[in-house]
């Protein structure tokens, strides 16, 4: 692992692996904090390189200095999942087997709760890290396997790694998303019809609010002669998400259908059926939505969002109890989900649940405070108007 001021969430991460790998690599690259310290209490070799704004060239100089036959390679707000670990194990026995893509859970992620990663990798001298921002072994993998066909590859359809590194605080702390886009940029100059680059740089855009700008440059990436199904996937995926940005719902959903035509593991494709749930809701066709919301929760039963929003489509079709039953489940597993308790209070209020109904709405109002003043502002209004005070 590369780490830089990591000393809050280093030693979970090491935690996680300190009695499965024979070995802790850890490469500092500039840490003022007790970083080096606490990868030294477990163990770790630590070394240090000068940060060059590239990512591969950190994570190569990790691998440099590593002597095992495999390598997994975490980030300090990653986890490994013990449970998969007899998996993993397993399709390492495989001679020809040279990478295991594992299945990670994006923790707090808006969009794409799940994502598929080339982090468990054989050591070979071919298999280095390219591209400064998203740095990956994917291009190295792909040139050695066209000189030695036998390697194969392996992707797991359990989760093995916590990704914690979405929380929005955190994100603006960092000034991640400018950082990124300075970095990407260059690259995405120098390799223009890259269409791994066209998707991520196309997404940030969006993200950003360069709704045009993004969908020119995904555009670009869908006219590649060279994609493979993870990429086109999230190709089709963020012009779903760029196209309801402007309110072209048809188009959207268009694009949310071809993502999911995509032979890629169906984690994958959770924030898609979602996506295209909400439309189908937006549009009044509430069974489909209801359908898509149900094979989401199918494929991720603790999908807090998938609950909600089935919740909602519940309450749409009359199905007050049942709708309060996945309100409550996406509050289990999301507790400062203020729409789902504001949605509660109304769904109890409804079933006559008064006393119980103004408790969700309390609450409701005491999180939107948080980030959200002016609407709790009119919760309250609201609620006055009912003759409800909170």
């Amino acid at each position: 692992m590369i780490v830089r001021d990591e000393a809050e969430r280093l030693g979970r991460c090491l935690q996680s692996v300190a009695t499965v790998a024979d070995e802790l690599i850890v490469v500092d690259t500039g840490s003022v904090d007790d970083t080096v310290a606490i990868a030294q209490s477990f163990g770790a070799k630590v070394f240090s390189t000068p940060w060059q704004n590239d990512f591969a060239i950190a994570r190569n100089e990790s691998l440099r200095h590593a002597t095992g036959d495999w390598v997994l390679v975490l980030d300090a707000d990653e986890t490994l999942v013990a449970d998969c670990l007899p998996r993993m194990q397993q399709a390492m026995q495989h001679d020809q087997t040279l990478v295991i893509n594992l299945l990670r859970q994006e923790v707090g992620a808006v969009q794409s709760p799940y994502s598929l990663v080339s982090r468990l990798f054989r050591r070979h001298p071919a298999v280095t890290f390219a591209r400064p921002y998203h740095a990956t072994i994917d291009d190295a993998v792909a040139a050695l396997r066209q000189q030695e066909p036998g390697w194969g590859i392996v992707d797991l359809p359990q989760v093995a790694i916590l990704h914690d590194g979405y929380d929005p605080v955190a994100i603006a702390r960092r000034d991640k998303l400018e950082k990124a886009r300075t970095v990407m940029e260059g690259y995405w100059q120098a390799h223009p019809d890259d269409p791994y680059e066209c998707s991520k740089l196309g997404a940030l855009y969006v993200q950003m609010g360069e709704v045009e700008r993004g969908i020119q440059l995904l555009q670009q990436g869908l006219k590649s002669p060279q994609l493979d199904a993870p990429v086109r996937y999230e190709l089709h995926y963020h012009l779903g998400i760029a196209f309801s940005r402007l309110n072209q719902l048809e188009q959207a959903a268009q694009q949310y259908q071809a993502a999911l035509q995509q032979p890629v593991l169906e984690p994958l494709k959770l924030g898609a059926y979602n996506n295209l749930g909400s439309l189908c809701k937006t549009a009044g066709d509430l069974s489909t939505a209801r359908q898509l919301y149900e094979h989401c929760l199918a494929i991720d039963p603790n999908f807090a969002a998938g609950h909600y929003n089935l919740g909602t489509t519940l309450r749409a079709q009359g199905q007050i109890t049942n709708a309060v039953t996945h309100y409550q489940e996406a509050i289990r597993l999301q507790p400062d989900h203020a729409e789902a308790h504001q949605n509660l209070g109304v769904a109890l209020i409804k079933l006559g649940q008064v006393e119980s109904g103004l408790a969700s709405f309390g609450r409701a109002i005491a999180l939107h405070s948080q980030s959200n003043p002016e609407q709790a502002e009119r919760l309250r209004q609201g609620l006055k108007e009912m003759g409800f005070a909170i």
